[in-house]
């Protein structure tokens, strides 16, 4: 793995020994170095050299590499020859010579915010620049075995991998979405749905973001539901007299049709027999609300309808699978319903926000999804995916010491856009320790309005955000791909920081200026964002991101 070199006013010294020929004492150049001026999309460096031995050099060969997002653009007193993101200085003729004790140097223009890493002077590594970066993966784990299932989750084992450095994880996937991650050679994959067949594989990846080839497949079956039974519905009374009788365990079956109206759930599942609600994808929960008096603060009430194509309010332990939802106020949401699983579904065409996990409706998971054409009445509010609570409705909704502490939330291997009109997926502050993984975001139709400008907006601490594939083309209006924000909050968080984005791939448009764009480091102390070099970008007016990037 490579070593950032210092930034703005830390001189970083990278020296090597160039002997020169037919010479008892030798040439012994140090490089140093520096930012001479930062903007916001790129910078001025300098590289100072100083011949600290005892013979004249004849000659040198400056190289390092830059992250994806960042070039040089020009540079000065050097001959410069760039292949792919590796740049090669070697001395004009009138500075190939420094006498002991004398220096030179070049200066280079950088569009982008990446720092140089690698650093190499005639091919020996500089003090400090690091060693050559890591680019073998590891090699295939080898085939998972299932060594047990509950209705919910499966449990894998399997042999290590082998890497040149060392493997740092493992990774579970159903498909394409890894669903699971581990440091050891087990894992177990959890928010299945009871006595459903699922295939996994499992892949390596090392320090240096290198991943193996998938292992072979093992399919696994979870187990069906103690005592539970299932129930098949044809229309909407009967839909709504099924939830309402629904118990642990039990499987409520939708028949392909329309249903219209409220369809509201109230009834716990438990983690060992959670309940599950099915359907075919031309199965459509329609609302036609809202209507009646709305309470101060969403709750069931008789003689109210909120609009929404589903809800869940105080009733953990769903799975929600295979229906669609549509033309309705809202599409599915989950209100102080913690572990809620929702898959395959389909929402679209509704007014405000697409899926909403509401009042503390943690370690909940929204996975191989589709979500499109939201916020088709109030275009600031359709949000694709929420999570939490902004904290202005935290007197409603923050049901956790004053917080809707959503935590834990997984978006996993969605479809979202187009013509979803906010952010494709929404983090809300107070809000912590997320995944947000192998989604596709289409950013066509994003609105401008309510700050709606960005794939995700993420307010949240601790979130992972890797391996999505974000695009971006008109109509719509369009700032960055990824942004963070850091609201002030009672209770205080560090909100906006704290994330890490991974393994994303960033397509702006010619329109967005970063793929990721950092807010504040300063609201940030001992907390940052980082920003992976294994993120990439194209069509970018400014670049990958605004901060430095991590190797």
């Amino acid at each position: 793995m490579r070593k950032r070199l210092s930034a703005v006013g830390v001189a970083l010294v990278l020296a090597a020994a160039v002997t020169a020929p037919a010479q008892a004492a030798t040439a012994t150049v140090t490089a140093a170095f520096t930012q001479d001026s930062v903007w916001s999309t790129g910078y001025g460096g300098r590289i100072a050299l100083t011949n600290t031995g005892d013979a004249d050099s004849t000659g040198w060969v400056v190289e390092f590499d830059l992250p994806p997002g960042s070039a040089i653009t020009n540079s000065w007193n050097s001959v410069l020859t760039r292949t792919g993101q590796h740049f090669r200085f070697a001395n004009a003729a009138f500075n190939a010579k420094i006498r002991p004790g004398g220096t030179a140097g070049f200066g280079f223009t950088v569009s982008g915010n990446g720092l140089p890493t690698g650093c190499a002077v005639d091919g020996a590594p500089c003090a400090g620049g690091g060693p050559a970066p890591d680019t073998t993966a590891p090699t295939a784990p080898g085939a998972p075995l299932a060594t047990g299932a509950t209705p919910s989750s499966i449990s894998l084992l399997w042999k290590d991998a082998a890497d040149d450095v060392g493997v740092a994880e493992y990774q579970v996937l159903a498909g394409s979405t890894v669903v699971a991650t581990s440091t050891t050679t087990s894992a177990t994959v959890g928010a299945l749905i009871p006595d459903t067949t699922y295939a996994f594989t499992v892949r390596a990846r090392d320090a240096a973001g290198n991943t193996s080839a998938p292992s072979a497949q093992v399919v696994a079956r979870t187990a069906a539901t103690g005592g539970g039974s299932a129930v098949d519905v044809t229309t909407a009374a009967q839909l709504r007299a099924a939830l309402a009788d629904a118990v642990p365990g039990r499987t409520i079956r939708l028949a392909a049709g329309v249903y219209r109206g409220s369809f509201v759930v109230t009834r716990p599942g438990t983690a060992t027999a959670p309940i599950t609600l099915t359907g075919p994808a031309d199965a459509v929960l329609v609302n036609d609300g809202p209507s009646g008096d709305a309470p101060s603060c969403p709750t069931p009430t008789a003689g109210w309808d909120p609009g929404y194509g589903l809800w869940l309010h105080d009733a953990p332990h769903w799975n929600l699978t295979g229906f669609t939802v549509r033309e309705s106020k809202k599409g599915i949401v989950v209100d102080n319903s913690p572990r809620t699983v929702i898959s395959r579904v389909s929402v679209h065409h509704v007014d405000e926000e697409g899926v909403h996990f509401r009042r503390s409706s943690a370690d909940s998971v929204l996975s191989d999804s589709t979500i499109t054409d939201t916020g088709l009445v109030q275009p600031g509010y359709g949000e694709g995916v929420y999570l939490g609570s902004a904290n202005s409705n935290w007197g409603c909704h923050g049901n956790s010491g004053g917080v809707d502490r959503s935590d834990r939330v997984r978006v996993l291997g969605n479809r979202i856009g187009p013509n979803v009109t906010a952010e494709p997926v929404d983090v809300k502050e107070g809000t912590a320790h997320g995944v947000i993984r192998g989604n596709t975001f289409d950013g066509r139709g994003i609105s401008g309005q309510n700050s709606a400008d960005s794939w995700i907006d993420v307010k949240g601490v601790g979130y992972t955000i890797e391996d999505n594939t974000g695009t971006f083309a008109s109509p719509g209006t369009f700032a960055n791909g990824y942004e963070t924000h850091n609201p002030v909050t009672t209770p205080s968080f560090l909100n906006g920081c704290g994330n890490v984005w991974r393994g994303n791939r960033s397509d702006l448009g010619g329109v967005g200026r970063y793929a990721i764009k950092i807010t504040s480091t300063s609201k940030c102390p001992g907390l940052p964002n980082v920003v992976h070099a294994s993120n990439t970008v194209t069509r970018a007016v400014g670049g990958l991101t605004n901060v430095p990037v991590t190797p």
